[in-house]
């Protein structure tokens, strides 16, 4: 029986793709580059998407989350996949943090440790209070509404005071089931964009810029969003730092989302420990800085 010492974790779709497209290739390299900086180390490497059914998971030394974008699809398959797979196998980063990190109630946690975070008001599962409820007790006119599980902007809505009564049937229906976050517009990510900045085992790395498209909001390139190359400013990369430390333990990789809130301070949108685009064809020595952090922890 063939054994490896690293899976890199992607999904079905960017596993096997049916149509290599330009969003596909950059993932294709992406993978590509950390396989090649662990295969120079002498570790045996392969790709596979987390729901493959064949595959002995205990056949392997560790678990790398790279690209599992389609794991919210079916939330409750991926957490029964990731209790088993966590007992045979480690987990980078670890479960503990994974687990942690998927629900952004994370959040609340780092603001308690010192960081600072854009004003977040979280919405409990079965609230039974409507959304013009909701922002007359906060006093929040412009806002934005999105899940607490989430990612690629899924149910994420711009909302103000005009169009509350459209999103009242989908905000209770989404409530029913799951926890939500409203927060106050932040009008700077839209005027200067979002800074995306890699941290590996504690060192800051590389950054981009991340800038949504005119007429929107969202920076994700699924929306159109571009990406910029950025040099941060030395108070920003010790804030990116800051973030991470501010974990209960040290993540391998991590990606920090930061912005310039309405007052003009540094804030932290997310911190992405789990499955963050890390942008290592703009910085391929980062591929190996992780290769190496990752033969360190398996080596243990």
């Amino acid at each position: 029986m063939t054994t490896y010492d690293v899976v890199i974790l992607t999904d079905q779709k960017h596993a096997y793709p049916n149509i290599v497209d330009d969003y596909i290739k950059n993932v294709i390299t992406e993978d590509a580059l950390v396989a090649n900086a662990l295969g120079q180390l002498g570790l045996n490497v392969i790709r596979l998407a987390w729901s493959d059914p064949d595959f002995d998971w205990s056949t392997t030394k560790s678990i790398l989350f790279r690209t599992t974008w389609d794991y919210f699809d079916d939330f409750d398959k991926f957490l029964e996949w990731l209790n088993a797979v966590s007992k045979v196998t480690t987990l980078i980063n670890s479960e503990a943090i994974i687990r942690w990190n998927i629900d952004k109630h994370y959040l609340q946690d780092l603001q308690k440790n010192g960081v600072h975070i854009a004003e977040t008001l979280f919405i409990e599962t079965g609230t039974t209070k409507t959304l013009k409820e909701l922002h007359t007790e906060t006093g929040w006119i412009n806002t934005v509404l999105k899940p607490c599980v989430s990612g690629g902007a899924r149910h994420t809505y711009k909302l103000n005071a005009d169009n509350l009564d459209v999103y009242e049937a989908v905000f209770k229906d989404l409530i029913s089931h799951e926890a939500m976050m409203l927060q106050p517009f932040q009008n700077k990510i839209v005027t200067e964009g979002e800074v995306s900045m890699m941290v590996f085992n504690g060192t800051y790395t590389h950054a981009v810029l991340k800038k949504a498209k005119a007429g929107d909001f969202r920076v994700q390139d699924d929306f159109g969003g571009s990406v910029h190359h950025y040099k941060p400013i030395d108070k920003e990369i010790q804030f990116a730092i800051d973030s991470v430390k501010a974990c209960d333990e040290l993540p391998l990789y991590a990606r920090v989302d930061i912005f310039n809130d309405n007052n003009g301070k540094i804030a932290l949108a997310e911190l992405e420990l789990f499955e963050p685009e890390l942008w290592f064809r703009n910085y391929p020595k980062a591929a190996h800085i992780l290769a190496k952090a990752i033969k360190e922890k398996i080596n243990d």
